[in-house]
């Protein structure tokens, strides 16, 4: 589990207040942050992840209410939890006004010790409930993609097994059995393919849900998936229509697979017999499909519907799935850019309407991070290393790819093709992935080449190694790859 400490952070402009408060508050399993102005107090929030935050009202420039405002409207600090200490009147504007600007608490001067370290060990305990159940669920994720990732294998060999049996077997009753076999066994590997994806959207920020960026045309798409399912419905009516143009910059195999979910989801959960339409078109810079149908959705159900593994009670029956598709489609917007909605009355049915930026492929555009360097990337799940070479390259790398770490270690030991960097193990586990470890730590020519990984391997730890935490952001890996020192561009 993460041994990281707490840390709070102290302001106020009076460095004999600051004394007191880190007196009063001081534990070995706690850091104190101090600040003696709201600018410092901003530096130190962009470095820091802070449990609680006391401020200071009465400060000269920016005092705390104007600081607990800027904290309020950035999405890194807006949810720490803020204490206000004043030693002006007890002014019940005054109060009001904390709490309008964030405050879950107001302490007057002279503060009572036990009364202020009561409230902030209250605070100390959340803050470590919620990282250890945030550890938690990622160590689920983590479960859920390495059980997906191993059953692949066995799986694929009996599929292999019945594809040959079919081939060999006349009997009419022995075939009809290896066709339920396969199609079970194909149904098995969507499910398991779905449950790498909720690791691959939960653990690493959408990488491997949009592998490569290129012409993508939502319309001609769209039309796809309305023909496959066509044929898969011969009894039901689907009406498509395309009336702006539509394409852009994306994953087409994916955005297939959004746009077959959503509109396989609406024909299954409609009222018999009634069409399901399908409308293409253009808002300013974005593609928007929308797809309509006559079956509605309990209002209490809307929030939770994207929601993994939750299944609308009243369709169980007809869902063969894990609960994952909606998730899934929502996930694969996400990843280009886009949003999923969906709205639903009895009155006017249900309406899904997907959003997807209009983008196009500039060559001239400036690289983001740093110079040209070699990064090696090393993952067992094809999907994740797809999408990392392409980031990667779009910013401006040359890069490798290895699937294990005997692989990985061929490219370490071949001279001309030696990396400067190496990105190792972010999703899932790699076979004998503590061989780029060892090689690293002990080969003197390899010795200086750093590692980043979303975990270190125990016993293996080094300076070389850079941990970055999950859930991993692609712009946080691309900043920590570039932050390890300038190269001379090849």
């Amino acid at each position: 589990m993460d041994t990281e400490p707490v840390k709070f952070l102290l302001v106020d402009d009076i460095e004999e207040n600051l004394l007191i408060l880190d007196a009063v508050l001081r534990r070995d399993d706690l850091v104190l942050l101090k600040a003696r102005s709201g600018r410092e107090a901003l530096e130190l929030l962009l470095e820091h992840d802070v449990a609680l935050a006391l401020l200071d009202v009465h400060m000269p420039e920016m005092d705390g209410f104007e600081l607990a405002e800027l904290m309020r409207g950035t999405e890194r600090t807006k949810n720490i939890p803020i204490i206000f200490v004043t030693a002006g009147n007890r002014d019940p504007l005054r109060t009001f006004k904390g709490y309008e600007s964030g405050a879950v608490d107001f302490l007057y001067k002279p503060i009572e010790p036990f009364v202020l370290k009561s409230k902030a060990d209250v605070f100390f305990d959340l803050y470590k409930q919620r990282k250890e159940c945030a550890q938690a669920l990622q160590m689920n994720d983590m479960f859920i993609g390495i059980l997906g990732h191993d059953l692949r294998n066995p799986l694929n060999a009996l599929l292999t097994g019945t594809e040959l049996l079919a081939a060999q077997l006349k009997d009419e009753k022995h075939l009809r059995t290896i066709q339920r076999m396969d199609l079970a066994g194909r149904r098995m590997a969507d499910m398991i393919e779905q449950m790498l994806d909720l690791t691959r959207a939960r653990l690493l920020d959408h990488v491997g849900l949009a592998r490569t960026r290129c012409r993508a045309d939502i319309a001609e798409l769209a039309s796809r998936a309305v023909d496959e399912l066509r044929g898969a419905h011969p009894d039901r009516q689907i009406d498509f229509r395309a009336t702006a143009p539509s394409v852009t910059l994306g994953d087409p195999d994916r955005l297939l697979q959004l746009l077959s979910n959503l509109i396989g989801n609406a024909l299954q959960h409609s009222k018999a017999g009634t069409p399901v339409t399908v409308e293409v078109g253009a808002q300013a810079h974005e593609v928007v499909l929308t797809i309509h149908n006559q079956g509605a959705i309990p209002a209490d159900l809307i929030p939770t519907l994207f929601d993994p593994f939750r299944k609308r009670q009243e369709y169980r029956s007809r869902s063969n799935g894990l609960g994952l598709g909606l998730y899934i489609s929502q996930q694969i917007a996400y990843a280009h850019g886009g949003t999923v909605q969906a709205t639903s009355s009895p009155e006017l049915g249900t309406v899904m309407t997907v959003r997807i930026p209009v983008r196009s492929l500039d060559p001239s555009r400036p690289k983001t991070f740093g110079p040209v360097r070699t990064v090696l990337l090393v993952d067992e799940d094809r999907h994740t290393r797809d999408s990392l070479q392409e980031a990667f390259e779009g910013a401006g790398y040359r890069t490798f790819t290895a699937a294990h770490g005997l692989e990985a270690v061929e490219y370490l030991r071949d001279e001309r093709r030696r990396p400067d960097i190496v990105v190792h193990e972010l999703v899932l586990p790699v076979e004998d992935g503590h061989r780029v470890y060892e090689a690293i730590e002990f080969e003197p020519t390899l010795s200086h080449i750093p590692i980043v990984a979303s975990r270190a391997t125990p016993g293996l730890e080094s300076a070389h190694v850079v941990v970055i935490p999950k859930p991993l952001k692609l712009e946080q890996l691309l900043k920590a790859v570039a932050a390890l020192g300038d190269v001379s561009p090849a």
